[in-house]
C-alpha cells in the first residue's frame, strides 16, 4: 500500500491551475514601431513560435512532481501475526440409522438429523478460525472423520463426506467419548473441549459414559453434551409392502440422565436440540461460552519513494530553463 507522510502538502497541487492561468495571460500590446512588418509576419508562422505552451506544461508538471516529492509518498507492507486462541475442540457426532429422522430444516426444508447438524457445525466451525478442531463420528464404534487441524476448509469438506451407514449401527457414547478425549490428552492447548452430539442412547461400544467422563475431569477435559431430536415421536423413513418410500413415527429415546452426567463431572453442560434452531442457538451458546482472548501483532514496513518524484521534477524544471535558454529562448 502507498501512503503519503506529509499529505497536507498535496493541497498545493490545487494551486498550480491557477499559476498556470496567471502565466498564460497576454501581455500589452507591444509599443516599437517598424517601418515594415513583413518580416514579423513570416517569423510568426513559424510552428515553433507554439513551443512557450510545451515549455509552460515542462514547468507545471515539474512543479507538480515537486510538490508530491514533498509530500513523501511511500511504499509499506503490512504483516499480521495472529496467535491462536489456545482452544482445541474435538467434535463427536453420532451417525447412527436413527440420525435419518426427518424432524429438523435445512433451509426451509425438511431434512434429517445428520444434514441439520452438518448445516450447523460448519458454520460453527467456520465462527472458530482460529482454534484447531478434530472430528469423531460414531454409531456401533467410533472413527477419526478428521485430525485436529487448523485447516478449516478441509476439515469441513470432511465433515460433508459424512454418511449413515459407514460403520455398524448402534449407539456407542461411552467410546466416542473416550476416542475424542484420547486426541485432546497430549495436547498443550490452554482448553480442551469435546462437543458430543447423539440422539440415542448408549448400547455399543467397550467403554462406559460415566468412565470416559472421568478420563476426561482427570485429564482437564471438558465435555459438552447435546441430545437431538424431537420430543416423542419423529417421521422415520420406511418402506413400505410395495416398496415405496413412506415416514413412519417412531418413538425418540435420548438417555440425557447419562448425557448431564458426563457433561457435569467434566465442568460441561447438557443442551437438548429439539429443531434446527435450538441446534443452531445451542452451537452459539457453547461458541461465547470457550471464548479466549486471541494475540494480534501488526507490522509495517516503509520503503521512500519520493525520489521516484524529486528526480523527474528536477528534470523537468531543468528541462524547461534549458529549452527556454536555447532552443526555444524568446526575443524580448
Amino acid at each position: 500500500m502507498i501512503r503519503f507522510l506529509h499529505p497536507e502538502i498535496l493541497l498545493l497541487l490545487a494551486l498550480l491551475p491557477f499559476v498556470a492561468l496567471l502565466v498564460g495571460r497576454a501581455g500589452r500590446a507591444a509599443a516599437v514601431r517598424y517601418s515594415s512588418v513583413s518580416l514579423a509576419k513570416q517569423v510568426g508562422g513559424v510552428r515553433r513560435s507554439r513551443a512557450g505552451r510545451w515549455i509552460s506544461a515542462l514547468r507545471l508538471l515539474g512543479l507538480a512532481a515537486l510538490i508530491v516529492a514533498l509530500a513523501r509518498p511511500q511504499l509499506g507492507q503490512e504483516h499480521t501475526e495472529i496467535e491462536t486462541s489456545g482452544v482445541d475442540i474435538v467434535l463427536a457426532l453420532d451417525v447412527s440409522s436413527s440420525m435419518e429422522a426427518m424432524d429438523f430444516e435445512v433451509a426451509g426444508q425438511r431434512a434429517n438429523r445428520i444434514e441439520a447438524v452438518k448445516d450447523v457445525v460448519s458454520r460453527f466451525v467456520e465462527e472458530r478460525p482460529n482454534d484447531r478442531i478434530g472430528l469423531v463420528a460414531f454409531a456401533g464404534r467410533p472413527y477419526l472423520v478428521s485430525p485436529l487441524t487448523m485447516d478449516h476448509d478441509w476439515l469441513k469438506q470432511r465433515l460433508e463426506d459424512v454418511e449413515l451407514g459407514q460403520v455398524e449401527d448402534g449407539t456407542a457414547i461411552g467410546s466416542a467419548a473416550a476416542a475424542a478425549v484420547n486426541r485432546l490428552r497430549d495436547q498443550e492447548a490452554e482448553s480442551k473441549i469435546v462437543i458430543l452430539l447423539t440422539d440415542g442412547m448408549n448400547n455399543a461400544g467397550q467403554v462406559t459414559p460415566e468412565v470416559a467422563a472421568e478420563a476426561a475431569k482427570t485429564l482437564g477435559i471438558k465435555i459438552y453434551t447435546i441430545g437431538a431430536g424431537t420430543r416423542g415421536e419423529a417421521p422415520v423413513p420406511a418402506t413400505d409392502m410395495f416398496g415405496r418410500k413412506t415416514l413412519a413415527m417412531a418413538r425418540v429415546d435420548i438417555d440425557e440422565e447419562t448425557l448431564e452426567r458426563v457433561a457435569e463431572v467434566t465442568g460441561g453442560r447438557y443442551f437438548r436440540a429439539t429443531d434446527t434452531d435450538s441446534l443452531e442457538q445451542i452451537y452459539e451458546e457453547i461458541n461465547e461460552l470457550e471464548q479466549t482472548e486471541r494475540t494480534v501483532t501488526q507490522y509495517a514496513q516503509y520503503r521512500e519513494l519520493f525520489l521516484w518524484a524529486l528526480v523527474p521534477g528536477l528534470l523537468l524544471l531543468a528541462s524547461e530553463v534549458g529549452l527556454g535558454a536555447t532552443l526555444f529562448r524568446r526575443v524580448p
